[in-house]
């Protein structure tokens, strides 16, 4: 969240309500392994975007993303109660949810890299016996006797 002023402490208050109440007051299973990363809230305080992450059960085995969007769906309306009691606003703000793509993202980076790791150790591997094709030193050197005499003029 980097909005500044009231927007963005409300959407920072939001974000935090949400997260504590997915955690302690909303019993369904589904939002177990559901994290709330982060929360925005339009200029207007009409709107409240809050992303989220799901992970799974193990660290192998993959996140459940359509179950966790549908019980986010079913407690939208419990949230916003909780959101609007909690934060003493004259209209509460509509709650959406958007699965945080930034841990996905980041995965995929680490991956590339290495990737990118390897290949340039099997560079290394391939280069550390290498030797010149031609002289070990290719330019042409004038010799002594070529250059030209300093003349004292």
């Amino acid at each position: 969240m980097t909005g500044r002023g009231r927007a963005g402490r409300l959407g920072k208050r939001i974000g935090e309500i949400v997260a504590t109440a997915i955690e302690h007051e909303i019993k369904d299973p589904r939002l177990e392994f559901v994290t709330i990363t982060d929360s925005r809230i339009t200029a207007d305080l009409r709107v409240a975007t809050l992303y989220y992450t799901v992970r799974g059960v193990t660290l192998d085995e993959e996140p459940d993303h359509e179950a966790a969007e549908a019980a986010l769906t079913a407690a939208r309306g419990r949230l916003r109660t909780m959101v609007g009691k909690q934060t003493g606003v004259k209209f509460t703000p509509e709650l959406t949810f958007v699965l945080d793509s930034v841990p996905d993202a980041a995965r995929q980076m680490e991956e590339l890299l290495a990737k990118a790791r390897a290949q340039d150790e099997q560079v290394r591997r391939v280069a550390e016996g290498a030797r010149p094709a031609g002289d070990e030193d290719p330019y042409r050197k004038p010799e002594e006797a070529d250059r030209p005499e300093d003349d004292d003029r």
